[in-house]
């Protein structure tokens, strides 16, 4: 009894280290995954803000264009 308590001691310690590792590196792949989709997020956001602008701008555009148009009454 005493020597497969042993044999199961020796074995598990690399085991543990084994897994130990594995989710040291998945955590880190998540990492990296979130922080690139956050870079992501950001840039969706300053094209998104910069789109707007671009049409405020295209907007302001047509209405001065339309008030260029219209005959002014005197």
């Amino acid at each position: 009894m005493i020597g497969l308590v042993t044999v199961v001691m020796i074995f598990s310690i690399p085991i543990i280290g084994i897994l130990t590792s594995h989710f040291e590196k998945q955590a880190k792949t998540k990492h990296n995954m979130i922080k690139d989709e956050l870079e992501l997020e950001k840039l969706k956001h300053e094209n998104f803000l910069i789109e707007t602008e671009k049409m405020r701008l295209e907007l302001d555009q047509m209405k001065f264009g339309e008030s260029k148009d219209e005959p002014k009454l005197l």
